[in-house]
């Protein structure tokens, strides 16, 4: 699965939930989702919360296979900004 493929299935996700907040998900040369409020999108731009990982790791976060606590102590994700929002969305797509 490529990141349009996640970015598609994290709309829907996103949409109703009132996630007021951006989020950068980095998988490097794989590319980016960029969850910006309501949108979700596949272009870059700033945010308030980068969260680089694999695109590997983001599927397995995405389907439910990778608790994202775990994923932070093992050192599979870093995050770079404001780590309250990367909670949030960990409540939002977990």
């Amino acid at each position: 699965m490529g990141v349009q493929e996640i970015a598609d299935k994290l709309k829907p996700q996103v949409a109703g939930a009132g996630f007021d907040r951006s989020v950068k998900l980095d998988t490097g040369a794989d590319g980016v989702i960029v969850i910006d409020g309501a949108t979700v999108s596949t272009h870059d731009g700033p945010a308030d919360c980068t969260i680089k990982l694999s695109l590997d790791d983001l599927e397995s976060l995405i389907a439910g296979e990778l608790n994202p606590t775990m994923a932070f102590m093992q050192g599979k994700l870093k995050v770079e900004g404001d780590m309250s929002v990367a909670m949030a969305l960990g409540q939002l797509i977990g």
